[in-house]
């Protein structure tokens, strides 16, 4: 098993510098984010210390799991899957990083509440859903702008950008449009100069289509089963938090 996580890692790792050459832009502009829902501590563990150092979680319940094992081995921990109010604790306890997920006011100002009671901040990403599927988290286009200005006001959340999970399709030009609404949103806003708002992080693109991303601007692209291999469950299962 860790000969295949390090052989997929090459593949992988591959397959973004060439996305990047033929998109003329810089493989250091693209940050390979291993989405390690199901994944032991052990395994992830491998790809940490082949370099890799960036990770993330769709559920609360498994960041704690793996929080004892993977706390001495450096990396940075996102979260990834839809976040409930009473489990904001939880993410700053487990350190972290960034919550990619943010896609309402509400969850924005119980999350800073939190924050302020610790004195700490908070990277986060405006979770955008682009693709119009009722099965997908994220706040509408139309009202992403406004959604960032009343996040921009909580200033323990620091905005750095948006994140999309796209049309889950084969057919990689059915996925572009979704990528395309996520990059002209990052201009529009980058163009109001909103105050506490950095728009440099577009995390979008998976292990079947991160070459469309790319090309569209991706910096963060997530992989999961392309590195780690096929999961019991399907994703379904993982991505709502109340399941």
């Amino acid at each position: 098993m860790k000969e295949d996580i390090l052989h997929n890692l090459e593949i992988i790792n591959e397959r973004i510098k060439k996305a990047c050459e033929k998109a003329g832009r810089s493989p250091d502009e693209v940050r390979l984010l291993l989405a390690t829902k199901t994944v032991s501590a052990e395994h992830i563990k491998t790809a940490l210390e082949r370099g890799q150092t960036l990770i993330a979680e769709n559920k609360v319940q498994e960041l704690k799991e793996k929080y004892e094992d993977l706390k001495s081995t450096p990396h940075e921990n996102h979260f990834i899957g839809h976040l409930q109010t009473n489990k904001i604790k939880d993410i700053l306890k487990y350190e972290v990083a960034c919550v990619q997920s943010l896609d309402r006011l509400d969850l924005a100002e119980k999350l800073h509440q939190r924050l302020l009671s610790e004195g700490k901040t908070i990277d986060v990403l405006i979770q955008v859903n682009t693709s119009a599927e009722e099965s997908k988290f994220g706040v509408h286009p139309d009202e992403a702008l406004e959604l960032t200005r009343k996040v921009s006001e909580l200033h323990t959340l620091k905005i750095k950008g948006l994140m999309t999970i796209g049309l889950f399709s084969a057919e990689t030009e059915q996925v572009r449009p979704c990528f395309k609404i996520l990059k002209n949103l990052q201009q529009e806003i980058i163009g109001q100069n909103i105050p506490n708002v950095e728009m440099k992080e577009l995390s979008m693109g998976m292990s079947g289509d991160l070459e469309t991303a790319i090309e569209e601007g991706s910096t963060i692209v997530r992989v999961g089963t392309a590195v780690f291999g096929a999961r019991v469950y399907p994703d379904s299962f993982y991505w709502n938090e109340g399941v």
